[in-house]
């Protein structure tokens, strides 16, 4: 199974990123963009797994979740990769709750390291991929401004995803949830 531990942000967060798309089609930007149950913040893909390293995988995932309290996130304004200059992926990336983010995603790619999974080599980046340019847009500055809005949301818990590959696209599946330790 090709898995990976992400964020899902809420069912009506990803509804207003969607809807601003429609915003960007009026100028005529040819973008495949994500569909709305897709969207998510990855924190580490973990690749093929066997169903045998599931059990420790999920004592991994819960002992650092109890480590981690929720909190609230906002987007930023639209980024791209490779660069501004050159857009293929539009990414909104995370002003509130970056750092928070940032010390999970570390947290676990320790905790999984024990269990055969390899350090990420690139620095953690946390972002919600949007889409993927197909031609005419070739520097993010310019998309109109109003792409992203102020949306937030509080993370509550993070979860283990089945990745699967079709002809129709991407679909996700959430094996199981984890939540963050509320303290109190």
């Amino acid at each position: 199974m090709r898995a990976f531990v992400a964020i899902f942000p809420p069912p009506e967060l990803r509804a207003a990123v969607t809807e601003t798309f429609e915003t960007v089609q009026c100028f005529n930007y040819k973008v495949r963009w994500v569909r709305p149950e897709n969207i998510h913040l990855t924190l580490k893909f973990l690749g093929n797994i066997q169903e045998e390293t599931l059990g420790n995988l999920w004592i991994a995932l819960e002992e650092t979740c109890a480590r981690h309290e929720p909190f609230d996130i906002s987007l930023a304004r639209p980024e791209a990769f490779p660069s501004a200059q050159r857009a293929r992926i539009l990414w909104a990336g995370i002003d509130e709750g970056s750092d928070q983010l940032r010390a999970l995603a570390a947290d676990l790619e320790s905790a999984l390291i024990p269990l055969g999974f390899e350090r990420e080599k690139r620095a953690f980046t946390p972002h919600l991929t949007l889409g993927r340019v197909r031609s005419r847009l070739t520097n993010i500055n310019d998309l109109p401004s109003a792409i992203i809005g102020d949306l937030r949301f509080r993370v509550r818990h993070i979860e283990l995803t089945e990745s699967t590959l079709s002809l129709e696209g991407v679909t996700y599946r959430t094996i199981l949830a984890f939540a963050l330790k509320e303290r109190g």
